[in-house]
This record gives structure tokens, C-alpha cells and sequence, in this order.
């Protein structure tokens, strides 16, 4: 690494390492810094990256994010041969299911101030690692307790693949950019939830292999993930980049004022995982928009899992689906989730028309139409069902509903993302808290509720409660700025945005 590459600032003055190097002496008091910067152009920036080698790096990250998708899901195929060989109940095997989604729902609390202080490209190395063996845990398993905690170490080692990866996203694309990696990262989530159970779905059907022959598959794919990590996954953080040649530069310079800015008045790793862990629960139980959010997103995201967890039953009971055919069924899993793409699509050409004179609720437009599609999605799956009516209208249904849920999962972590700014990291921590949570509880009754209540009404229960959420984007999207103006948190965003126009202002 030649320090002729750095750009050093010291104020008012730019300076280039080599001519303090040469004899100059620096023009700074004895309490100052020197800054160092990426110059213009610089290939080790990020954002300078080529476009090839960025491409082949979201690939990569948006992978883990959907190996870790498909693991979640395929899961629940096994439950026949886990139970046989395992000798255990349906209900210990579904608590399997639920805890892969609290290991994703509580990791990140802790685990991002972690990436804030190390770098991404540690983490890819050892969560992709660590999941892989979390699976072959589960292979081995001699007890489904032993199952059970290998799946809550699963979530926690996958939750890198569901939240790194935006991070990664925003460190490589600048912000006009990073709208197609980012629907690229959603899709390859929701669409391996489909995909995974598809394939697991005739590796259970196959008398030989059987559950333990899912998790296999799982370790020789994320065996190879692995591997691409090492030969494609650089460091993008460029705050831990810029830290790493300042420290480089002191040691070859042998002078201590050399700093990246990053290491000014830097907290505390601890105090960092405290904030990581506070200020979203803090944001999920004071603001309103955030609440509703997050609470509209869980219930869409727990009635997925009921749905991942109730499919084979139902589509046997009423149709006479063998395991492998219920498997397939899981493709309107994937289709809606391309549907729901192809509107976000057209979502985003609403939001440049409408952007200058609606602000953020330029995000919604589809948000609303998604809000009726939901139950209406669910509805038909409900009543159509049965055996005299074709089994491809109630995956109608079901194709219909996943579609409005891609398209809700997608608008939340845009929406909030341009709300909250400068705490946007902790506001979709905390809605992901919460849609984790209920994707953990729900499953848990999800045998008692069908038991009790037949899949019918079961199920147009969940449509109702929908029908019920209807208003939330339609009052956000007509009243949302009124909300925000009372927001303690937005008055927050709106100093420090102030703040930053004040300093370009004086820097020019």
C-alpha cells in the first residue's frame, strides 16, 4: 500500500503524505490532525469500485441472504422422517422453525455494532462459517433438543445474511444506484423461502434420504458459499477501511496525528452495543410510524411462516398431496415474490413523479394497493380450498398474497429508511425485531388454531385480521408528515440535517 495514494486534510490546508514525508513540516499546531481521505477516484473507495467487481460482490452478499432464506423454510419438509427417526412430537419439531426466526430477530442487536467496529468482511467469513456448521449440527442431530438449539444458532449466524447485506449495498452503490441491488436483496430472501421447500419437498419424498439429507444439501451449498466469500468478499466500510491505512500511516510515519475521522470521539465498543440494543426498542415503542410499520410487516411476516409450517397438511388433507407435490406448492412463493418485484418496479416510478410535493409517502402508492391484495390473497386461498374446486385456484390465492407481501416487505425498509435518516439503521432493527418475534410465536399455534378451527376458518381469520390493517399505509401515506412533525426523534433528524446543510454551506 504506497501512502503517496492517501489524501491527508488538515483544515483549511490539503497535504499529500509524500510531502510530509519529504522534510515539510506541517502547518498544524501540536493538538490538531491530520485527516486522512480517500482522494477523487480512489480504486480502494468503495463506491470506486468497478462495476463488475461490485456486482459480483452483492451477488455474493445477497446469496448468504438467501441460502440463510431457504434454510428457514426447507426445514419444515423434514418434519415427517424428523419425527420417525427422532421420536419426537410435531409440536418440538415446529419450535425448531420458530427459533431459527428469533436467532435472526435478536443477533443483529448485538452483532452490528460489531460490524461498525471490525468490518463487514469478518463477519461474511465467520457467520457463513459458523452457519455451515450450525447445519451440519442439525445433520448429525441424535435428539431434536439437539436440533432445536443448532436451529437458534442457525438464525444467529444467518441473521449476517438479512442484515449485512444492505449495509454492503449502501458501502459500494451510491443512493441513485443502490434501488435494484436493493430489490435484488429482497427478492433473493423471499423467493429462496419458496425455492427451498420446492427442493426439500422430493428429497423427502425419496425413502432414502429423508430429513437429515435437507440439511446435507444445506452444508455442501453453504460449504460453497464459503468458499466464495474468501475469493470475491472484500472490506467495504470505508470508515474501517480509512482507520486501517491511518493506523498503517502512523506506524510508517512514526507521527500520531495522523487519523481517519472515524476515530474521533469514537464511543466505547460497549457503549455501542448499547445503543444498538436500546435505541430500537426505543423507536418501536415511541413512534408511531415505526409501531404501526413494523406491527403491518410482522403480522404479514408470522402468517408466512403459518403458511410455511401449515401448506404440506393442508394440501394433503384436502388434495391428496404426497410430500414431494406439497414441496412444489411453494413455488407461488417464489412467483408472487417476482410479481411483487415487478410492482416495486413501477412503485419506483411513481416515487420520482410524486417525490418533490409528497415526500417520503411517495413510497406507498403501491403499499396501498398491496394493503387490499393481502386479504384478498388469503380469502381465496381460504374458500377455494376444497375438493371440489381445482387445486390451482387456491394457489391463486396464495400466488396473489405473497406478491402484496414482497411488496409490503420492500416498501417498510424503504419508507422507514427515507423517514429516519441518520437512525434509519435503528428503526429497521427494530421492525425487524418485531417481525421476527411474531414469525417466531406464530407457529407455535399453528397446529392447535387449524385443529380447532379447520384450515377454512382458520385461515380467513388471518384474512379478516388483514382486512383490519387496510388503513395503516393509507393513513401514513395522507397524514404521515403530520405524524412525523410531532416526533420527538424526526425533530432530531431534522437539527442534525440542518446541522449538515450549515457545514456544506461554510465548507463552500
Amino acid at each position: 500500500m504506497s501512502s503517496s495514494d492517501l489524501f491527508c486534510k488538515d483544515k483549511d490546508k490539503d497535504t499529500s503524505v509524500a510531502e510530509l514525508q519529504s522534510g515539510h513540516e506541517p502547518r498544524t499546531v501540536e493538538d490538531e490532525f491530520f485527516y486522512v481521505d480517500f482522494k477523487d477516484g480512489d480504486s480502494r473507495n468503495p463506491v470506486n469500485f468497478s462495476y463488475a467487481r461490485k456486482w459480483v460482490m452483492t451477488i455474493t452478499a445477497c446469496t448468504f441472504a438467501g441460502i440463510a432464506a431457504a434454510a428457514s423454510s426447507s426445514y419444515v419438509m423434514g418434519y415427517s422422517s424428523m419425527i420417525r427417526d427422532l421420536d419426537c412430537t410435531l409440536f418440538q419439531a415446529t419450535i425448531g422453525l420458530s427459533m431459527f426466526a428469533l436467532g435472526i430477530g435478536l443477533a443483529p442487536l448485538v452483532t452490528s455494532s460489531f460490524s461498525e467496529e471490525f468490518g463487514r468482511s469478518p463477519f461474511y467469513i465467520v457467520s457463513s462459517l459458523m452457519f455451515m456448521l450450525t447445519e451440519v449440527m442439525i445433520a448429525l442431530a441424535p435428539n431434536v433438543q439437539t436440533v432445536i438449539v443448532a436451529r437458534l444458532l442457525g438464525g444467529v449466524f444467518g441473521s449476517t445474511g438479512t442484515t449485512l447485506v444492505a449495509g454492503t449495498i449502501a458501502d459500494i452503490w451510491l443512493p441513485h444506484q443502490r434501488g435494484f441491488p436493493m430489490s435484488l436483496y429482497a427478492l433473493g430472501i423471499i423467493a429462496s423461502m419458496g425455492l427451498g421447500p420446492t427442493i426439500a419437498g422430493w428429497i423427502e419424498a425419496n425413502p432414502s434420504m429423508g430429513w437429515r439429507w435437507i440439511q446435507w444439501i444445506h452444508v455442501i451449498v453453504s460449504g460453497m458459499y464459503v468458499v466464495s466469500v474468501l475469493l470475491f468478499m472484500t472490506e467495504t466500510r470505508s470508515t474501517v477501511i480509512l482507520t486501517r491505512i491511518a493506523r498503517q500511516v502512523r506506524k510508517n510515519t512514526r507521527d500520531s496525528r495522523y487519523r481517519a475521522r472515524a476515530e474521533e470521539n469514537k464511543p466505547a465498543l460497549a457503549s455501542m452495543i448499547a445503543i444498538s440494543c436500546t435505541r430500537p426498542l426505543s423507536l418501536l415503542l415511541t413512534e408511531p410510524t415505526v409501531q404501526s410499520f413494523s406491527l403491518w410487516v410482522g403480522f404479514v411476516w408470522g402468517v408466512l411462516y403459518i403458511l410455511i409450517d401449515s401448506i404440506s397438511g393442508e394440501f394433503n388433507s384436502v388434495y391428496g398431496f404426497g410430500i414431494g407435490e406439497t414441496g412444489s406448492v411453494f413455488v407461488t412463493i417464489f412467483i408472487g415474490s417476482l410479481l411483487g418485484y415487478l410492482a416495486n418496479i413501477y412503485q419506483e416510478r411513481l416515487y420520482k413523479q410524486h417525490v418533490h410535493h409528497r415526500g417520503p409517502e411517495a413510497r406507498l402508492y403501491i403499499a396501498c394497493v398491496a394493503s387490499i391484495i393481502l386479504p384478498t390473497g388469503m380469502l381465496i386461498f381460504a374458500w377455494t380450498a376444497r375438493p371440489d374446486i381445482p387445486w390451482i385456484v387456491p394457489l391463486v390465492g396464495l400466488t396473489l398474497f405473497m406478491s402484496a407481501a414482497f411488496a409490503i416487505y420492500q416498501v417498510v425498509f424503504i419508507y422507514l429508511a427515507d423517514c429516519y435518516g441518520p437512525y434509519a439503521s435503528s428503526a429497521l432493527a427494530g421492525q425487524s425485531l418485531c417481525r421476527n418475534i411474531l414469525a417466531t410465536i406464530f407457529p407455535l399455534f399453528t397446529t392447535q388454531m387449524f385443529d380447532r378451527m379447520t384450515y377454512k376458518w382458520a385461515d380467513t381469520l388471518v384474512a379478516l385480521i388483514a382486512v383490519v390493517m387496510i388503513p395503516i399505509p393509507y393513513i401514513l401515506f395522507f397524514y404521515g408528515s403530520r405524524i412525523r412533525q410531532r416526533s420527538i426523534v424526526s425533530k432530531k433528524i431534522l437539527a442534525i440535517e440542518e446541522e449538515n446543510q450549515t457545514t456544506r454551506l461554510v465548507k463552500s
